[in-house]
């Protein structure tokens, strides 16, 4: 299985038989999305820089929110989560994707705006690699993202939806979170690539490129 960041919350996460695009974002994020094609596409939330379905091709199937959904031997569950920490109602809701794609278990949390409740935690269970938000703003900030860590305990975290020269938004940088985390040095890989069998045994940190 491969991962590729694609910029912002987006990825491409490659299965031996099937292709999953996570929040698709609109071209006036500052992003080059070009027209990549997916059998799936997963959509967090309801915002343009995270449901720009136009943008994928290869007619996939979209999932949009909570439950349970199997397509092409991928398992996808939806859980239920908030885009703050009011419950809502400052940014309205949030999905978080669990993806199971050859044997490995990735999740996506999408514009997480709280740290997990233990229910959450239960329900996503064991994290293979971890799809994280680190930025603040408009998700949840370093220490946050790190107390997140801890809660589900991957084996792998990558961060996502933070500040780069090419966004134009205003994230916190990467550089934050790396610290909170207590992580001195992390050069950025064009991708990241694993089986079930070779994941780290204890919890790494890995930045990509976009």
């Amino acid at each position: 299985m491969d991962i590729s960041w694609l910029g912002h919350s987006c990825f491409r996460i490659k299965g031996s038989q099937t292709t999953v695009i996570t929040d698709p974002y609109s071209p006036n994020l500052g992003y080059s999305l070009g027209k990549p094609t997916a059998h799936i596409v997963t959509v967090s939330h309801q915002h343009p820089g995270h449901s720009y379905v136009q943008g994928i091709g290869g007619e996939p199937k979209l999932v949009t929110g909570p439950g349970e959904y199997e397509i092409g031997g991928v398992l996808i569950i939806g859980i239920d989560a908030f885009h703050d920490k009011e419950g809502g109602s400052q940014r309205g809701k949030n999905t978080i994707f669990l993806i199971e794609i050859d044997q490995v278990s990735v999740c996506h949390l999408g514009d997480l705006g709280h740290v997990l409740t233990t229910q959450q935690v239960e329900d996503i269970g064991n994290v293979d690699v971890l799809l994280l938000p680190v930025g603040g703003t408009s998700t949840i900030n370093a220490p946050m993202a790190a107390e997140v860590v801890r809660q589900l305990e991957p084996k792998v975290v990558v961060p996502m939806h933070y500040k780069t020269p090419a966004l134009n938004r205003e994230l916190e940088p990467v550089e934050r979170f790396l610290k909170e985390i207590g992580v001195k040095e992390v050069n950025p890989q064009p991708k990241f690539s694993c089986t079930k069998s070779n994941l780290p045994a204890s919890t790494q940190v890995f930045l990509l490129d976009y």
